[in-house]
């Protein structure tokens, strides 16, 4: 696997509209609901911020994360793959190891989401 940044189309901030600035269409509304659904279980969110904590470019392998929980290695590897299928995280393989990273562009689609407008941005 390439830690290559792959961009998703079609989920930009423009065609994204914060919540509270215009309405989700239904397409925008599922793709949101599979990320906020992969985010609504504590494990996950826990090993979320674990990993984005490492800063940008930082790496966690999964020998660093499976300590932090009274969990089964396979279930720790079922959460990370909820997280990757969402488009929260990626990894790459290195020998018997999986590193784990954030996808930046992840993060910042949901602040955008999240963002209440600005007064000036709500008269645009």
């Amino acid at each position: 696997m390439s830690k290559q940044e792959l961009e998703v189309i079609g989920q930009d901030a423009a065609c994204c509209p914060g919540l509270a600035s215009a309405p989700l269409d239904e397409d925008q509304a599922a793709e949101l609901a599979k990320v906020f659904k992969a985010l609504g279980d504590p494990v996950r969110l826990r090993l979320l911020s674990m990993i984005a904590s490492r800063g940008e470019g930082g790496e966690v392998c999964v020998c660093e994360l499976t300590p932090a929980f009274d969990l089964s290695q396979p279930t720790i590897s079922h959460h990370l793959k909820l997280l990757r299928q969402a488009g929260l995280i990626d990894c790459e393989r290195r020998g018997t190891w999986v590193y784990y990273w954030v996808l930046p562009t992840a993060l910042d689609r949901l602040a955008v989401v999240l963002k209440k407008p600005t007064a000036v941005e709500a008269l645009a």
